[in-house]
């Protein structure tokens, strides 16, 4: 059980930042599962019930003994973490609840298997629909806008609300699940900590507020914008997307599998106009989540987006070649999560 100590603002060791955390309430705490019953919940990790392939490991559907249906993470080998402090992420983990983020129910350390058991998500993750010339069609405006408001208030949770502050560094449209309903949940928050232990936090809110944008600009126009893609194609995008904006022709950056009748178009442009403030070059331009999230619900007025010019030079190979054999940069490769005591 977690005991009482004081806390620093400093990002702290996993064994004090649990220490930090009290579950007043016994059913909060993360179910430990013995592994028989989730190789048997799972098929024996049948390749049938794989649900994807995610940066931290595979993802597998499961039913549980009560026919309760979950999602089973099984986390590759590469965390160097021992048994305690694996099991003080967890309890650090499911202590983050919100309408908005994907729900950790338990876990499993048994032998070498170090597994994660989360809610599961019925229509799967965001990219399934947004990038399927078949399904996208079934992401109205109504639900994309939607979707938008709701991640930005669970970055809002785990930015200010919770009793943690969890930067989420790996955000992406394959990382944003859908319920039943089609009501978006955030993935994946914390789990950088289990394989890269404390990190720095210099610049991560940088790269979460970029991050969210570039989503957003996706959601609008259903286009990819990063993952496997070089300079050139990220920045035809966003600039894209700044040349219709600047011209007053948001509604032609959008998704053309939207019908534009049933369109808010006022809405399309504060998305929009958003997006672009999230890109921004410099930090110090970009809204805090807090006002993103007013931006988003109100009607007040925007400040003006600059072009935005950068492109992640810095990644870039010592050779400076952007060929298709030289890819820099992806989101997939900006992964990681920060969490501090508050």
């Amino acid at each position: 059980m977690p005991k009482e100590s004081n806390v620093s603002s400093d990002i702290l060791p996993s064994y004090t930042l649990r220490s930090h955390l009290k579950f007043e309430d016994p059913s909060q705490l993360p179910i430990l599962f013995d592994l028989n019953s989730i190789l048997v919940a799972t098929d024996n990790f049948n390749i049938k019930n794989k649900l994807g392939q995610g940066g931290f490991g595979p993802v597998y559907k499961g039913k549980l003994q009560d026919e309760k249906l979950v999602a089973v993470k099984r986390l590759s080998s590469c965390s160097g973490q021992g048994l305690e402090e694996f099991k003080n992420e967890v309890m650090l983990i499911s202590k983050l609840q919100h309408r908005n983020l994907v729900r950790l129910y338990g876990y499993c350390v048994e032998k070498e298997e170090r597994i994660l058991i989360y809610e599961f998500m019925a229509n799967k993750s965001l990219d399934t629909f947004l990038f399927d010339p078949r399904k996208k069609a079934q992401l109205n405006w109504s639900s994309r806008f939607s979707i938008i408001q709701g991640v930005a208030r669970g970055l809002l949770y785990l930015h200010r609300d919770s009793c943690l502050r969890v930067i989420h560094r790996d955000l992406k449209v394959g990382n944003i699940l859908l319920d039943d309903k089609m009501n978006p949940k955030i993935s994946d928050f914390g789990l950088a900590r289990i394989f890269q232990g404390t990190q720095d936090l210099a610049n991560t809110h940088k790269v979460v507020g970029t991050l969210f944008g570039i989503l957003v600009l996706e959601i609008v126009s259903g286009r990819k914008v990063i993952t496997s893609y070089y300079v050139d194609q990220y920045i035809s995008l966003v600039n894209y997307a700044w040349q219709n904006w600047h011209e007053s022709k948001e509604i032609e950056f959008m998704d053309e599998a939207l019908e534009t009748d049933s369109v808010s178009s006022s809405e399309v442009k504060r998305c929009i106009h958003v997006g672009l403030l999230c890109v921004q070059d410099h930090a110090e331009n970009r809204p805090t989540m807090p006002q993103v999230v007013f931006m988003l619900g109100s009607e007040t007025e925007l400040p003006k987006p600059k072009q935005p010019t950068f492109t992640f030079q810095n990644a870039l190979n010592s050779t400076g070649s952007n060929s298709k054999s030289d890819r820099i940069w992806s989101v997939n490769e900006v992964t990681g999560s920060v969490l501090v005591g508050r």
